[in-house]
């Protein structure tokens, strides 16, 4: 088989479950369960029949990777540095706190539970970040393996889906504004599917307020990565016994075409029509990549990880939850 060609029935097969999955998810209630999440569920449960055919293989791995990161870099054009000016620096400092808590929290929580750290760094991304997207630009920076990446997303999905639940109930319990829940769904909740749920469940205007919120959080991937990458970096030279870190051997390519995009969209040149379309076909490539890396993962090899990992997962995501309420309540905002 020509090299093109080998890579073709693995894309097909992806492509495929893409459709699928993101079919299922609009038929749920505000698409309450991303088509991303369902894609890795359907691949895992495919795993043992496909992972017996050869060749699929080639196109799977493709998916995983080189998709991933091409879903990534064109994720950059549904963004603007303009957005963090209108979110306001106080949307920001409530961002700040959360973040703190997600990696702050996540990391010493790790330790404790003795879960690996490459595994509660995905989670802490996917709790402080933007869920599944976060998970999948750090997983190739630090070489996570495929079931670690699973079970980070299937730890905050988890969450997520009962929070688009008890979100609303609760905002409306503690009388917030529409701002003010916006804002609390925007930094507090993972994946934007179930901040879109949880924001329009209360108001149109805090559902519109909590996207806004959302996307500028999504930015905060750019430091994540770099940080991660520097980590990762830093391990690997401690293991081989070297002392010097190479910058330029650490700074992930797609991440800078990534802030190209960024830069891009904020010159406000790019038709609106134009981003949101490359935006939608960013989803669907990212839809794709995590039904690749779910047919990779076996759930054999997901259960060894045990309960901690999701007990992590629970944690970091109700202190990410209490501190953005919390932060809100000191500056007298709820």
């Amino acid at each position: 088989m020509k090299p093109i060609q080998k890579y073709i029935p693995g894309l097909l097969l992806t492509a495929v479950l893409a459709v699928i999955s993101n079919s299922i998810s609009s038929l749920l209630p505000h698409g309450i369960i991303s088509g991303s999440v369902i894609a890795l569920l359907l691949g895992m449960l495919m795993n043992p029949v496909f992972s017996k055919y050869s060749l699929l293989s080639a196109g799977v791995r493709f998916s995983a990777k080189g998709i991933l990161r091409l879903a990534i870099i064109l994720m950059g054009l549904t963004l603007s540095f303009t957005q963090v000016i209108q979110v306001g620096k106080f949307s920001l400092l409530v961002m700040c706190f959360t973040l703190f808590t997600a990696f702050g929290g996540g990391y010493l929580l790790g330790r404790l539970l003795k879960v690996n750290w490459k595994l509660s760094g995905l989670i802490s991304a996917g709790t402080g970040i933007c869920g599944g997207s976060a998970v999948a630009a750090i997983a190739p920076v630090i070489k996570a393996q495929d079931r670690d990446v699973a079970y980070a997303i299937s730890a905050t999905f988890i969450f997520d889906v009962l929070m688009v639940i008890l979100f609303p109930l609760a905002g409306s319990a503690l009388g917030m504004t529409d701002m003010g829940f916006g804002l609390w769904a925007g930094t507090a909740v993972n994946d934007t599917s179930s901040v879109v749920a949880a924001g329009y469940a209360f108001s149109d205007a805090a559902g519109a307020y909590s996207v806004i919120v959302k996307l500028t959080r999504t930015l905060s991937i750019i430091p994540a990565v770099l940080a991660f990458s520097y980590i990762h970096s830093r391990a690997n030279q401690r293991e081989g016994g070297a002392s010097k870190v190479s910058i330029s051997g650490i700074f992930p390519y797609f991440i800078l075409l990534f802030l190209a995009m960024v830069a891009v969209k904020s010159t406000g040149l790019v038709p609106e029509a134009v981003g949101q379309g490359i935006g939608q076909g960013s989803k669907f490539l990212m839809v794709m990549a995590l039904g690749g890396i779910g047919l990779k993962t076996n759930f054999k090899e997901l259960s060894h990880s045990g309960f901690k990992p999701m007990v992590l997962g629970f944690s970091v995501s109700a202190l990410v939850v209490l501190v953005s309420l919390l932060i809100q309540v000191i500056l007298g905002q709820v």
